[in-house]
């Protein structure tokens, strides 16, 4: 069965996955309703878990005791569902896949010539196309990952989704789609995914690969 996150979790934590942001964007981030979670927000702002800031920037971020808050809200919902062993177990299948993405963004950025490794400028057409095929396998073979996050957790659907997207964007030549920062590239996306199952099951990156 799949559990659907409480306004107030979901509040939170698209916050947190987003960084500083308005209402309607961790709204839609997060596959929530625009009025619930501002609702919410405004109310967490009152309590000291949020704050908003105006401006070129503008936008509602975790204060300490809002990320503190969010943390004791995923664990609770993890462990009051009994889902912590179903997670645990998806998550060490899809640390193989990290450090495949690994590979494939590491040889899109850079490619051996000669026997000395610099940057790839992409003039090696069957280079690039090999990393687009295994970028294409990876995001295959993961898809069963995927899945088994999404039948435990409603909110990770998102993340399917947007990865789904990104890869399409990939594979019809917008090749900023794969490895872009600041951006919605499949490495964006599968970052923010990495950090959702982190904070997920209370872990820290500086402990895990990344991306």
């Amino acid at each position: 069965m799949t559990i659907a996150s409480s306004p107030r979790l979901l509040a939170l934590h698209g916050v947190r996955l987003r960084g500083r942001a308005e209402a309607e964007v961790v709204a839609e981030y997060m596959g929530a309703d625009p009025r619930s979670i501002r609702d919410e927000l405004e109310a967490l702002e009152a309590q000291g878990h949020v704050e908003h800031r105006p401006g070129r920037f503008a936008g509602f971020s975790l204060t300490p005791a809002g990320r503190a808050e969010g943390e004791r809200l995923l664990a609770a919902e993890i462990d009051e569902h009994g889902l912590r062993p179903h997670f645990e177990a998806t998550y060490g299948e899809f640390l193989a896949y990290n450090r495949q993405l690994l590979t494939v963004c590491s040889m899109w950025q850079l490619r051996e010539v000669a026997g000395t490794t610099m940057p790839n400028d992409h003039s090696d057409r069957d280079h690039d196309q090999a990393v687009l095929d295994a970028l294409d396998s990876l995001d295959h073979h993961v898809r069963p990952v995927l899945a088994a996050l999404c039948d435990g957790l409603a909110r990770f659907a998102g993340h399917e989704t947007r990865l789904r997207y990104a890869l399409d964007r990939v594979l019809a030549g917008e090749h900023d789609w794969l490895t872009k920062p600041m951006f919605p590239s499949y490495h964006s996306c599968w970052f923010e995914l990495h950090e959702d199952l982190l904070a997920t099951l209370g872990r820290e990156r500086t402990t895990e690969g990344s991306p």
